[in-house]
């Protein structure tokens, strides 16, 4: 049965040792030059990016501070909606962080790569792009799971509300 090979069988390939670059990637001057210049642009929003971050958080915390106030005046207010505001405002502004985070962190190690042409540097930019990139898809991925719950969700509130005033 030596001879007989199975049409099915997953192909093998030669294990090929990664080559590692450690002085310096291969990058032509048109590539270098767009990196460079859009250095500074994602170091901006990821700076942009944390900022908007921390004052997510704070106002949802500030929120609920005033709406906790707001209730010993306004019983319909209540504690209640002081939690919305702290469950919503703050998971919010811990998940923009992460974007940010890598998005700055992807302008610095091209920043630096500029000035030590290492192909470490080079390598751990690229390596934050694609956890911002994969970051975002599995945010969209959530995203779109979750329409159909507040679809469904939605529906019965507005029936549970309707049926209360007729």
């Amino acid at each position: 049965m030596s001879d007989y090979e199975n049409p099915y069988q997953s192909p093998e390939t030669p294990i090929v040792p990664e080559t590692s670059q450690s002085s310096g990637a291969s990058l032509s001057e048109t590539m270098l030059r767009y990196l460079n210049e859009a250095s500074p642009w994602l170091r901006f929003v990821g700076v942009m990016g944390y900022i908007g971050a921390g004052l997510m958080c704070l106002g949802g915390i500030i929120s609920a501070i005033i709406m906790l106030a707001a209730s010993s005046f306004a019983e319909e207010i209540g504690v209640f909606t002081a939690w919305i505001f702290i469950i919503i405002y703050l998971p919010m502004g811990v998940l923009m962080f992460f974007p940010a985070h890598f998005t700055y962190s992807f302008g610095q190690k091209i920043h630096n790569y500029k000035f030590s042409n290492s192909g470490e540097e080079l390598e751990m930019a690229f390596k934050n792009n694609k956890s911002l990139w994969k970051f975002t898809g599995i945010i969209y991925i959530i995203s779109l799971a979750s329409i159909p719950v507040i679809i469904v969700v939605s529906i019965i509130i507005g029936v549970a509300a309707a049926a209360n005033f007729f």
